[in-house]
């Protein structure tokens, strides 16, 4: 079970980097739109992996790249941000839940209007 003071941490990290990811100038990582989804810090601060989900067409390699070139840039910000004892190294991880829940939602939207009629006329014969 993670402890509060961890969950808080995570959180302000989360929090942190929502605003770096907006003020990135690294071309790779300016092409998509770019949210922190969650962290998970190591209990020790050492280690942290961050969540990141891309809504729009980037290539996964060129991110992964832009983002290993950009780590300095986020750990020095968060760093500047958050008074901890260690600022975490960090690893990104890409996150496509975001755009699975777009996929399948447009799914449901489709198949709603098309076998069963549109649920807000009341013509669901």
């Amino acid at each position: 079970m993670i402890n509060t003071k961890l969950m808080r941490i995570n959180e302000d990290i989360q929090r942190e980097m929502s605003v770096l990811l907006r003020d990135v100038k690294d071309p790779r990582l300016s092409g998509a739109m770019l949210s922190c989804v969650r962290c998970e810090t190591t209990s020790d601060l050492k280690y942290c992996k961050v969540h990141i989900s891309v809504l729009g067409h980037a290539e996964p390699k060129d991110l992964r790249r832009g983002f290993k070139s950009a780590s300095g840039f986020f750990r020095s910000g968060i760093s500047r941000a958050l008074n901890l004892r260690n600022t975490p190294e960090l690893t990104f991880v890409l996150d496509d839940s975001i755009e699975h829940s777009v996929k399948i939602n447009n799914i449901l939207k489709d198949w709603s209007n098309s076998e069963y009629g549109d649920p807000e006329s009341g013509n669901n014969d």
